[in-house]
């Protein structure tokens, strides 16, 4: 059973194309990356122009530009101009997804992009769950056909405990930055810390933002950082995802952001690792780990059976309580996709 569908090689050149200008955006820092648009008001008969836009705060300013003139008009339009890189952006994007490329839902969009315009990923943020399987599927130029549905928006962060591909030492109030949004989210305390480590919309229940980190004193208390401002949900063995780490997109018809990314292969490993690790309560969340492994998994057998064996044979490497869970989770794995029973694939 083919659990993926290749993008053509058109879809597969767009994604590049799409990859490449969006990096470069992004280094760039490109005043166009300023989302807001002129104004002209009028004052006691004269026109005057301003520009106006969302500080990170959520809160609209105004930036007085000059009264209308042949200058003032001349400076607009050179600004415009300089924005067209953004607009390629978003032209590219709907071009990729018109040829089967993954979108991701809008109000996942606008939380990560938000994130990002406040240096989340620079500062080492790693993005996991869904959104991220997606964007892994967009990046390996296939289309995934299971494995997708969730509400939820989870990051992972290497804390100072783990190196990743990017520094992690920027500091970055996530939480104004989720307020800033204005979308209703509110942090759901811990008793170990005053701020969340998980974010939830009351009036919007399904939707959530997790934030979570490594476990390395096994303790199970959140972990205070005060460079998020936020609290991280300690999870076990998430070190292994976090081990390499590559920058690619997610895209939305708004156009891409640039995010962080655990190697796919480690991702679909760890998936099993912590596959009997969830409650009863989240079986479903269990089943779609499995989906989402098991369309990695025929990916890599299709294409590199060697790059996910080297992962699968680190993880059970590791020592016995990291083998017997690995183990736990294949033998679910093969009991859905009895097809990824292939020593190729096993080590």
């Amino acid at each position: 059973m083919d659990r993926f569908s290749e993008l053509s090689l058109t879809a597969q050149t767009a994604y590049a194309e799409l990859l490449d200008q969006a990096l470069h955006f992004d280094l760039t820092g490109h005043v166009g990356n300023l989302h807001g648009s002129f104004q002209k008001k009028t004052v006691k008969g004269r026109d005057y122009w301003y520009f106006a836009w969302r500080d990170l705060n959520g809160k609209v300013q105004q930036l007085y530009v000059g009264p209308d003139s042949e200058r003032v008009r001349k400076l607009l339009d050179d600004f415009e101009r300089a924005r067209q890189p953004e607009n390629r952006l978003v032209e590219l994007s709907r071009s990729f997804l018109a040829l089967g490329g993954h979108e991701t839902l809008f109000k996942h969009f606008k939380i990560i992009r938000r994130l990002a315009e406040y240096g989340l990923f620079k500062a080492g943020g790693v993005l996991i769950g869904t959104p991220a399987f997606l964007a892994m599927g967009n990046m390996l130029g296939v289309r995934w056909g299971a494995g997708q549905l969730t509400h939820d928006v989870d990051f992972a962060h290497s804390g100072k405990h783990l190196s990743v591909a990017l520094p992690s030492t920027l500091k970055v109030d996530v939480h104004d930055a989720l307020t800033s949004l204005e979308m209703g989210f509110l942090p759901i305390s811990t008793f170990e810390s005053e701020i969340g480590a998980q974010y939830r919309n009351p009036s919007d229940p399904a939707l959530r933002v997790d934030f979570v980190a490594p476990e390395h004193r096994r303790t199970g208390k959140a972990i205070t950082s005060d460079s998020l401002n936020i609290a991280l949900q300690p999870l076990k063995f998430m070190e292994f995802s976090l081990e390499e780490v590559s920058q690619s997109l997610i895209v939305s018809r708004q156009g891409p952001v640039v995010v962080n990314l655990p190697h796919p292969a480690r991702y679909a490993v760890h998936k099993l690792i912590v596959y009997g690790e969830r409650p009863v309560r989240e079986r479903t969340k269990a089943v779609k780990d499995l989906q989402q492994a098991a369309c990695l998994a025929n990916y890599y057998l299709a294409h590199e059976p060697d790059i996910f064996a080297a992962a699968w044979l680190d993880a059970v490497g590791r020592g016995t309580g990291w083998r017997k869970r690995a183990i736990s989770g294949q033998a679910a794995l093969l009991k859905l996709a009895p097809e990824l029973d292939s020593p190729s694939l096993w080590g």
